[in-house]
């Protein structure tokens, strides 16, 4: 098991940061040409926010699992777990989260000062989601509600509201963009929950992938994936460079070849990096495209 500073970084759950990059770039993107110049410490600022707020949900649910005995080492295969494998005390980690979640306001902060107060309740929002969903009483992450947080904080909001920050307006470009990239990031989710099936049945913890069971929820990975590349098109239409992100298809072959094959438990992992590689490359892409044909 890691330990020290390598401890940290594997609690921070590296391979999700794509989630978090891509909206940013993106979002930044589809401002491109919409009104004046890109205002570079702006998207730098909403990238800080959107890691911030990555690794900070990491940790919190890291210990909100781990305290209620979720993540117990002896039915889970996959990322590091702090607490729920005894590598960390759960105050440290509870800690970390705040600190992150702190790193995140305090851009955000810099954002609502230059922009305006809106953007102090969507950080808001994304804060307490990020805390809730594992932590709480009723936590939604165990309710099944996973994946629509990661939808729409981790695609809508990060994608529209990287956007807005530029040119200060919700466009329809941005909020069409949004869509897959927010079902790439849920997809990673997905996959998590896909692998953890018997372990959170166990536990009772009722994921989105626990309510449809194994084979509905590789159907779901593949459908998102698929749905991500078709809403390239319309896209594209607007903004015709944007078609280069089709160029990702090609790596995503594998994880959907791996998961329709019945993959689990451990060789789920690989599909977890699949996918974050997919969501990568898409995200560069796209954002390159919609830059380029602006």
């Amino acid at each position: 098991m890691p330990t020290g500073t390598r401890a940290w970084i594997a609690g921070a759950r590296v391979r999700t940061l794509p989630a978090a990059v891509v909206p940013v770039l993106v979002g930044t993107a589809a401002a491109r040409g919409v009104d004046g110049p890109l205002i570079a410490w702006r998207a730098v600022a909403a990238g800080m926010v959107a890691l911030a707020l990555q690794v900070a949900t990491n940790y919190a649910n890291d210990y909100s699992d781990g305290i209620r005995g979720t993540d117990d080492p002896s039915g889970r295969v996959g990322p590091v777990r702090l607490v729920g494998w005894g590598i960390k005390d759960p105050g440290a980690v509870k800690r970390a989260a705040v600190l992150c979640f702190a790193v995140a306001g305090l851009a955000g902060l810099a954002l609502t000062i230059a922009v305006g107060w809106e953007l102090l309740v969507v950080g808001a929002a994304s804060i307490a989601a990020g805390w809730f969903y594992t932590g709480g009483s009723r936590p939604y992450g165990y309710l099944g509600l996973g994946e629509v947080f990661v939808f729409v904080f981790f695609g809508v909001v990060a994608t529209v509201g990287s956007t807005y920050v530029q040119v200060e307006e919700i466009t329809a470009l941005s909020l069409l963009v949004s869509v897959p990239v927010g079902l790439l990031a849920t997809a990673l989710l997905v996959t998590n929950n896909l692998r953890d099936i018997p372990g959170d049945t166990v536990a009772g913890k009722q994921t989105l992938a626990v309510r449809l069971g194994d084979a509905r929820t590789r159907t779901v990975f593949v459908a998102m994936l698929a749905l991500a590349f078709l809403l390239v098109v319309p896209v594209a239409v607007a903004r015709p460079a944007a078609a280069v992100a089709l160029v990702a298809v090609a790596l995503a072959v594998r994880p959907i070849r791996l998961v329709r094959s019945g993959a689990a438990g451990r060789d789920l992992i690989a599909v977890l990096g699949a996918t974050g590689k997919v969501q990568l490359a898409f995200g560069v892409l796209l954002a390159i495209g919609l830059a380029a044909s602006a």
